[in-house]
């Protein structure tokens, strides 16, 4: 393989784990929500990420270390940030739906975490970034696009119902918010370079180097969402829900295949982006995002969630043509780093 495409590829992989991992979602019967979660977000965020990173990243304590306390601690913070837009993404689509939400969403963590990482980096005035300025611009109007199919299947399909009005409004700005915390991710991973590059240095090679970085943001998410589902642990009171069908040990196990499913695309994307030059982070974020969208709704088509919507799905997959036309762009955007 043209060494030229292995980033785009890696990527690639990752989208598709990106938009596979949240079937596993629907498994979380009969254990209570945050029973589920904790189990996903200990695999998904600390398990996995330390095991591969130790295994690729020779003294991967001495990388952290040596990197420095600021960018490890802000990193972590980002990643922290990030685990407070997850709760109000829940928040968000109890009041708006979850078309909308996820619409919002992404369109906001794909646009701002590019788009903040480009500003810190110094790329502004590059030559590129005209094109991944634009890339992200027509990202943002394909997610908006398939958004609105989401919307429209919804009422087609009587999916759910959603209260206009005061409730709406908040919904809307929680969903916002949720978007540029949920952007925070790919930021600290941005942040975490110096640790990437002291993995470098240490011995390990670039793309496994980027791993390193993800277990110092991925400690700070970890965190925060560990926090929340202690508390509602202890609010609760209750390990399984009572009188729900399924298996414990089922649904556990689910938890620990979303888990891996989950950090499995944020390693291979790292991976990637760290190929991707000193604008992966850039570049690299909003493709997964876009991508991940068109892959989650594959799934949906094949479960039949879009069957009775005719319609709504012509726009969807019109939204998808827009999102494939940004990743090109955003793609030709990265051949113009050296330029």
């Amino acid at each position: 393989m043209n060494d030229s495409y292995l980033p785009f590829v890696l990527v690639l992989m990752a989208s598709f784990f990106q938009g596979s991992f949240g079937l596993g979602m629907k498994k979380t019967s009969p254990l209570a929500w945050e029973v589920w979660w904790f189990l996903y977000a200990a695999v998904g965020m600390v398990a996995v990420p330390c095991l591969w990173a130790s295994l690729v990243v020779p003294s991967l304590g001495a990388a952290i270390t040596t990197a420095g306390a600021t960018p490890v601690a802000l990193a972590a913070f980002f990643g922290f940030l990030w685990g407070v837009g997850g709760i109000l993404f829940g928040l968000s689509v109890s009041y708006v739906g979850i078309s909308l939400t996820y619409g919002i969403v992404m369109g906001l963590a794909g646009s701002v975490g590019s788009v903040v990482p480009l500003v810190q980096g110094g790329g502004m005035g590059g030559p590129a970034a005209p094109y991944v300025l634009a890339g992200v611009g027509v990202m943002i109007a394909g997610v908006a696009v398939v958004a609105s199919a989401g919307m429209q299947r919804d009422r087609a399909v009587e999916v759910q119902g959603v209260t206009r009005g005061k409730q709406f409004r908040l919904g809307m700005l929680i969903a916002v918010l949720s978007g540029v915390l949920s952007a925070l991710l790919n930021v600290g991973f941005a942040n975490a370079a110096p640790v990437a590059r002291a993995a470098e240095l240490g011995g390990a090679n670039a793309r496994n180097a980027s791993l390193a970085a993800w277990v110092v943001v991925l400690g700070g998410a970890f965190l925060m969402n560990a926090a929340y589902c202690v508390m509602l642990l202890l609010r609760g009171r209750r390990i399984k829900v009572p009188h729900a069908e399924g298996s414990a040990a089922v649904a556990a196990g689910w938890a620990v295949l979303t888990g891996v499913l989950w950090f499995a695309a944020l390693g291979v994307y790292g991976q990637g982006a760290s190929l991707m030059g000193s604008l992966g982070p850039v570049i690299g974020w909003p493709m997964l995002l876009g991508l991940a969208l068109i892959i989650s709704n594959l799934w949906a088509i094949h479960a039949g969630e879009w069957k009775g919507a005719p319609g709504p799905m012509r726009l969807m997959f019109a939204g998808v043509a827009i999102l494939i036309a940004a990743c090109a762009l955003l793609g030709y955007s990265n051949g113009l780093q050296g330029a």
